[in-house]
């Protein structure tokens, strides 16, 4: 059970109530955005710039996800990996191949470019004042350095939801399926 209530659209002021909406078109975050809206300053700007970030598209789809399901998997949240591996699996990965998810080694459905993310993620997020130069040169092969910097951006923030989510304990909504299965 959620340690705090979700807010419904109805109780905020107008410019939350906007982004609040909006984010029905990101997914099922129902109860995150209606936690995050105790302090509708940090949902209109968090959420609007997620938004913002998901209408430019600047990082391929499959690369983002990629990355957030490997934090996610990292810090063992269960509310983000269930809402991001879903939409890896639309991204062309199989239920087995997120499974292995943060091992690339001789992973059949991961290319050297999603190698590369998966690595960079697990890197900023266990050891990211031990990097390597090379780690993030390396990434400048596939990806611009605004690309470079909104991937870093975005995996450093999923910590910080995975962080939230779990010291809630937000619940997953009605219709979202754990993942994995519990058995």
């Amino acid at each position: 059970m959620s340690r705090i209530s979700p807010l419904s659209a109805d109780t905020l002021p107008d410019e939350a109530r906007v982004v609040f909406d909006e984010m029905k078109r990101y997914g099922p975050f129902g109860n995150l955005v209606g936690a995050m809206a105790h302090r509708p300053v940090i949902l209109k700007h968090l959420f609007g710039m997620l938004l913002d970030l998901r209408n430019e598209a600047a990082v391929p789809r499959r690369a983002l996800e990629l990355a957030l399901v490997t934090v996610s998997k990292l810090n063992e949240c269960i509310y983000c990996v269930s809402h991001h591996a879903p939409m890896l699996e639309v991204s062309g990965l199989s239920a087995e191949g997120i499974a292995r998810l943060p091992d690339v080694e001789d992973h059949p459905e991961l290319d050297e470019v999603d190698k590369m993310v998966v690595r960079y993620a697990q890197a900023v997020t266990t050891r990211a004042n031990r990097m390597k130069d090379a780690e993030v040169t390396n990434l400048r092969a596939h990806f611009t350095d605004a690309q470079i910097v909104e991937l870093t951006w975005r995996i450093a923030l999923c910590g910080a939801f995975n962080r939230f989510n779990d010291s809630l304990q937000l619940t997953l909504e009605d219709g979202v399926e754990e993942y994995p299965s519990p058995t």
